[in-house]
């Protein structure tokens, strides 16, 4: 099973090119301040924009940095389910433990084609998948009814980063799934103390990237029942969690990262520089949270 903070990890870039150096120091950060797991090429770290050569470069370097110390699930989805199998199948061959797929953007399938999508790369990868759902980002929302279906016939589909941002969805899927071993993980890092309690295995988390330390034991705290901890950590991110999302993921966590010190702040079109004002919003938040 997979449960704890898993860190979203960005990529780093330089002069346009990946940033292999700094990759690699972010994921000792990662695993050193105690996240659970590494995410590469999800939304956070810009798959959108990077080329398949520079996709499998990111998931090669994670899993030869991370040398089997934390799980590595890597983002392998795409709009088109013969690429999504493409890039399953390589993040299986690389050594990660487990692929997150998201569902196919744009292209708007109905359920029984986000059935067919999951079972087609089910079958031939033979793979532990993650199955990603962020309605606000696809236009496409995968329901309670598919996941269970697809979680009831294939073993492969171990879990789901949920990421509409609401309980009740959390809720509804989890009623539906009758499997132990299947971990439902927030998408969304304002919410994953409440959705623990709903029964969820922990987060895919943003803001992981700049306070992994506290993340994780957000997560730690809520699922070995302290939630005292769990809730006052809930309250002490909250200004993070909303901070990150002031302008569009990837924006403001790279923003501060460089802010930090620990990436140049570098984005790819059509993603682009922070406004001033919320430059300075975030700097503040950072200043108060005491990382910069």
């Amino acid at each position: 099973m997979f449960e704890g903070a898993f860190v979203a990890i960005v990529t780093p870039f330089k002069d346009g090119r990946i940033d292999e150096d700094k990759l690699r120091e972010l994921i000792e950060f990662q695993i050193e301040n105690g996240t659970h797991g590494i995410v590469p090429c999800g939304t956070t770290g810009e798959s959108a924009t990077l080329s398949y050569e520079e996709h499998k470069r990111v998931v090669r370097i994670t899993v030869e940095q991370v040398k089997g110390r934390v799980p590595v699930v890597a983002g392998s989805g795409s709009n088109s389910t013969r690429e999504a199998l493409e890039l399953t199948a390589f993040a299986k061959e690389a050594g990660a433990d487990a692929a997150l797929v998201i569902t196919p953007y744009y292209n708007k399938p109905t359920q029984e084609g986000l059935y067919q999508h999951y079972k087609k790369i089910a079958e031939e990868t033979k793979f532990p998948i993650i199955i990603y759902n962020v309605p606000g980002r696809t236009g496409c929302d995968i329901l309670p009814e598919t996941v269970a279906r697809l979680a009831s016939q294939f073993k492969e589909i171990v879990g789901i980063k949920e990421a509409t941002g609401s309980v009740r969805r959390a809720t509804e899927v989890l009623e539906k799934i009758d499997r132990d071993d299947f971990c439902l993980l927030s998408g969304d890092d304002f919410i994953v103390y409440p959705l623990i309690c709903v029964g969820a295995k922990g987060v895919i988390s943003v803001v992981s990237n700049i306070a992994p330390n506290d993340m994780s034991e957000l997560v730690s705290s809520a699922m070995n029942g302290n939630y005292e901890r769990a809730k006052d950590l809930h309250y002490r991110l909250q200004p993070l969690c909303r901070a990150m999302f002031i302008e569009t993921n990837p924006i403001p966590v790279k923003t501060a990262l460089a802010m930090m010190g620990r990436i140049e702040e570098e984005l790819r079109l059509p993603l682009c520089r922070m406004k001033e004002e919320n430059r300075k919003k975030l700097e503040e938040i950072l200043k108060s949270y005491g990382l910069i």
